[in-house]
């Protein structure tokens, strides 16, 4: 899987979050009364500076539920919804770019077809993609938190690394094409590099 970063800070300092909670933290208001109360209550948590809390990703997930139900209401009353020109077309090129946010954060994606209509190129940087680093960086921390000094990985320690990774919703098929299970493994080295422990589930 890709790491990406803005190139302006580098690899160390320039990774990023996508999804709910960067979200909550950029948006200054939510255009549905009750999820715009509970977008009050999110920023006055941490008194209005940007909360980079993992666990928070699900807190910010349901404000953004909240949101897509009060909208769909709103939108199912509209009767200007299917008005007008729904299909528009424009000139063909052989390569195109697009960016569009999606529940759990950015889709960018690159095509590149050739003179059938066949795609040639396909890069893709998804939602779990934009979180790898991040969902890297909470792993490590519940690693510091929950196993140093330990000689063996207890079931507690795997539940607190899954834990940490499903915050960010990830959806690893889409980001690494992989098929079949992927189990969660967890290898537990002492300062020497000596295995300790290992566990799969």
């Amino acid at each position: 899987m890709k790491f990406p970063y803005l190139k302006e800070y580098g690899k160390k300092e320039g990774w990023y979050t996508v999804g709910p909670l960067a979200r909550c933290n950029t948006a200054d208001f939510i255009p549905t009364p009750l999820a715009q109360k509970e977008l009050e209550r999110f920023k006055a948590y941490t008194e209005g500076k940007p909360n980079c809390m993992s666990m928070h990703m699900h807190w910010a997930r349901l404000i953004e539920v909240l949101h897509s139900a009060e909208m769909i209401k709103q939108l199912l009353m509209d009767p200007d919804i299917v008005q007008g020109e729904l299909v528009v077309k424009g000139n063909k090129t052989s390569q195109g770019v697009g960016l569009i946010e999606a529940p759990r954060g950015t889709l960018f994606h690159h095509y590149e077809i050739n003179g059938k209509d066949q795609i040639i190129m396909a890069n893709l940087i998804v939602s779990t993609t934009n979180n790898n680093q991040p969902m890297n960086e909470a792993v490590s921390c519940i690693a510091r938190s929950y196993m140093t000094g330990q000689t063996e990985i207890t079931e507690g320690m795997m539940n607190a690394v899954e834990v940490g990774i499903r915050a960010y919703d990830p959806c690893l098929s889409c980001a690494t094409h992989a098929f079949g299970q992927m189990p969660l493994e967890i290898s537990l080295f002492d300062a020497n590099g000596n295995l300790l422990d290992y566990k799969r589930k």
